[in-house]
């Protein structure tokens, strides 16, 4: 007859005669180490590894890739004489073209002579007249930067076309070259802008002591028709200026303190140094 009964009594280790083995429990998380991760990656990367060891969605992740870069690197004009660039280049230059045109075309409702269809106004012009005003584009646009004689005789052909006598068209067109945006102007004419923002041009004469932590430079600009401090903040992350070095101020912004004007360095503001590095100088 066969005994069903089962005992229930714990039995220790040490009344077994068993060695007590320490092992961590089985659901217990396997992570690598960094060592062989770092390795992990290494081999994987490595060129004569190929696609070995991979599992099956990073070897198609792997082949994706070198597809692509096949991809992007094909031309159908891979030959050394392609003129791709070059076609590119003059596909853009007509694109901005046109998109030029349409502009000017939607302009010319309010300014007539916007029209790309519209001929030069100093074809109108008499043999004399036109002699004149290239003089005097010459004139007004030397000692200007931004601005060329040919871009300034064709405003002075519009006023004068339009009508204008010679000496307003003269007076007109030369404010309307100081004020433009980014050309250089005397700084004995900046209280009389309008504008936030000028472009001046002198020689640091001056640099003093900053009155505040903020400021990183400050000093006096002068140019033959007078003098202007000039602000530079930390802030604007802009190069220092050596006492008695010519730069070029372009966008500055101007501000008035007991009714004096003064121009500060901001962000936006750029730096030329016209005599820095002249190698060919020295």
């Amino acid at each position: 007859m066969q005994n069903t009964n089962v005992s229930t009594t714990e039995v220790s280790v040490d009344e077994q005669g068993l060695e007590p083995v320490d092992a961590e429990p089985v659901d217990a998380p396997l992570w690598p180490r960094v060592e062989l991760q770092t390795q992990a990656k290494v081999d994987a990367n490595h060129p004569d590894a190929g696609l070995s060891g991979l599992t099956l969605a990073a070897e198609e992740k792997a082949l994706a890739r070198e597809a692509e870069k096949a991809r992007t690197r094909e031309r159908w004009d891979r030959r050394q004489t392609s003129d791709r660039e070059a076609r590119t280049r003059q596909v853009a230059i007509e694109e901005s073209k046109k998109r030029r045109d349409v502009f000017a075309e939607r302009r010319a409702s309010v300014d007539p002579w916007a029209d790309p269809d519209r001929d030069d106004p100093r074809a109108g012009l008499s043999r004399d007249t036109l002699a004149t005003v290239n003089q005097e584009a010459r004139r007004i646009a030397k000692g200007t930067h931004g601005w060329t004689a040919a871009a300034v005789s064709r405003q002075l052909a519009r006023r004068v076309a339009d009508g204008a006598e010679m000496t307003t068209a003269v007076i007109h067109v030369t404010e309307q070259v100081q004020q433009a945006l980014g050309t250089i102007m005397p700084i004995d004419t900046i209280s009389e802008i309008a504008r936030g923002t000028v472009s001046i041009s002198g020689r640091w004469t001056d640099d003093w002591e900053p009155s505040h932590p903020a400021i990183q430079q400050v000093g006096l600009l002068e140019d033959d028709t007078g003098q202007i401090k000039v602000t530079v903040w930390h802030k604007s992350a802009q190069p220092l200026i050596d006492e008695g070095e010519r730069v070029r101020l372009i966008d500055v912004a101007t501000s008035w303190y007991d009714g004096r004007v003064s121009v500060a360095l901001t962000g936006w503001s750029r730096v030329d140094f016209p005599e820095r590095d002249r190698w060919w100088d020295a």
